[in-house]
Parts: structure tokens; sequence; C-alpha cells
């Protein structure tokens, strides 16, 4: 966000997670050694109070935030009872439809990448995959062969495909939904759950979980994992996974998978979700294209990047003006116009 902020003539502050600072870290030193002046780019560190701070603050007009929904709504409404605008992305819950006629080696293949990429801790993986029957069997089988054959280790071993989680709290939690899901009902096609790495054996490592004939009021499906865990629900129809998905809280990103050009279409004007993909497990847009979703994904009125940024990092002022002329003068009550 900073980079189109300070394009548009703004100061910023920026507070990055504490549980992961040091990217953000960087990313200052090296506006700092491309010579952006002093003041212009400022780093807090801090937790909740800093926040806060931040959002009442007089001298801050404006609030950008990524984060979970919970922490994205007290952000939206804390800063904007103190006038400021916000944008403010919460959490996903991002959903890939796929329909009979696809092609389930490639699908399978962009479910893995999307589901377990970075442990699927990003706001654009694919959480859920829709499966309309009867392609549901063999699409699980596999995404399931894939899934079993990924390399998971340290991120400095060029070997590894998938790394550690951010803490050990946040392991133990995504691995907790596996059991339960379980017990709930769903068929635990894969189980990463004791997944050990040789000489890591402390670390904050899970392995990848696949579980198949997931229902909407189960926990993995209501609940953001934030982790390397896809559900599977099957659907009969479009229709009925349309209305699965639409029926979500959450309207971050959603992907479809088909042959068909007419119902590409279709889902694209049908479905509530503010980034969509056809046959594109990841449709994160490009720079220059709005970022953000739906529903309890966004708060406040503009996505982030593209127009929608720098209409955020902005304000509108209208100016008229008129140069005296002789010949003007004279009262007139009227409201001024062009003519």
């Amino acid at each position: 966000m900073f980079p189109l902020a300070i394009a548009c003539g703004n100061t910023f502050v920026l507070k990055p997670s504490e549980k992961d600072p040091s990217a953000t870290l960087r990313l200052v030193e090296l506006a700092i050694e491309a010579g952006l002046p002093d003041g212009v780019l400022n780093l807090v560190h801090g937790d909740k109070t800093a926040v806060d701070r931040i959002l009442e603050h007089p001298d801050v007009t404006a609030v950008s935030f990524v984060g979970s929904t919970p922490i994205a709504k007290h952000v939206h409404d804390t800063a904007s009872a103190h006038g400021k605008r916000v944008q403010a992305l919460g959490g996903a819950k991002n959903h890939m439809l796929v329909l009979p006629d696809a092609d389930l080696d490639q699908t399978a293949d962009a479910a893995v990448s999307a589901a377990y990429g970075s442990a699927g801790e990003r706001c654009m993986a694919v959480s859920v995959v829709v499966a309309v029957d009867p392609i549901g069997d063999e699409l699980v089988d596999k995404i399931a062969e894939r899934a079993r054959n990924l390399t998971i280790g340290p991120g400095n071993d060029p070997a590894s495909e998938m790394g550690p989680l951010i803490t050990a709290a946040h392991r133990d939690k995504v691995a907790s939904y596996v059991p339960g899901a379980r017990e709930q009902g769903a068929e635990v096609v894969v189980d990463g759950t004791d997944f050990k790495v040789d000489g890591h054996e402390n670390g904050f490592f899970v392995g990848v979980s696949l579980l198949d004939k997931v229902t909407p009021d189960m926990d993995a499906y209501r609940d953001e994992i934030f982790g390397p865990v896809l559900a599977v629900v099957r659907a009969s129809s479009y229709e009925e996974g349309l209305e699965l998905i639409n029926s979500s809280r959450w309207g971050n990103g959603t992907a479809i998978f088909t042959r068909d050009g007419g119902a590409a279409r279709r889902y694209q004007l049908e479905v509530q979700a503010g980034m969509v993909g056809v046959n594109v497990p990841i449709p994160v847009p490009v720079g220059y294209h709005s970022f953000g979703g739906w529903k309890d994904s966004l708060f406040g009125d503009h996505h982030i990047y593209g127009n929608d940024g720098v209409h955020f990092y902005t304000r509108g002022k209208v100016i008229t003006t008129r140069w005296p002329d002789p010949s003007d003068g004279g009262i007139d009550l009227g409201f001024p116009s062009n003519s």
C-alpha cells in the first residue's frame, strides 16, 4: 500500500505484524537506501496499543489494513468513528467451483498449488473445493495423490515446496481442525497433523491435510483456518454450488474450473465475490487492478491498488475561477453557471 500512498503525495506510517516484522523492516530500509526523504515512510512497531493510537491520532487521515475479519471490523469502526477514511481487508474462505467438464488433472494441480502454497497462510488461498458430481471421487483422488507427494521443509532448503506455519500456537490450532472434522462426519483423506521434519522436530511444521464430504455446518468449513487444510464439498449441480458459495459470509476471491464459456460468464455475473478467476485458482489481479473482496472480506468503500487505491489516497477538490473583465459586473442572485 505505501508506494501508492506516497506516489499520491502522502506520508505513511507502517505498522507491521509483531509476528513477522522483518520483511517490512527490509522494505523500509530499501526505501531509505533508494533516497526516500526522512519522514515520508515511517515504521512503528507494537501491538494493539500502537494500532489504536494510529486509529485515533488526529494527524492520521486514512487507514489501510489487512488481517482477520474481527480485527478488520475493529479497525474500520474505530477509525471511522474518528473521522478517517478506512479500507480494512478482512478474512476469507475462497471457494473453487469445479464443473463436471473441467480438466481434472489441471484442476487438481491448481487446487494443490492454491491450497497449500505459502502453507495456506495467504488471503487468496483456496480453502474449499466445491466438486459438482459425478467428478467428486476422481477429483479427490487426484488431489490426494499430489498432496501426499509435496516436499515440506525449511525455507532455506531449495527442495522445500512448503515451509512452517507462523507460530506454534497457530500450528496447533490449524492441526486441531482435522480431528475435529472427522468427529463431525467428514472423511479425512490426507492427515498431515503428525508430520515432522527431521532435524527440525521443534519447528512449526504441519503436513497438508485433505478433508472430503465436508458440510457447511462443520467448523472446518465455517472458520477461516489459514493453514494447509483443504476442504472438499460435494454439490449436485452448478446452481447448488453457486448457492453454497454465495451463502458464505466471506466474498474475497473465487474461481470456476470448466471448459464451458457460457457457464464461466454466468459465474462471473452471479457469484458474490470481489475477485473471480476462470480456470485461475488464485485470481489476484495485476498491480493496476483493484484488490479486495466483498461482504466480511472488506470493510470500507475502496479496494486497494489501481484506481480504487488512487481514489482512496487522494481527495477531490473542485476549483471554479473567473478572471475579471471590464464588461463583468452587476448583481445576479441566481446560481453561478458557466454560461
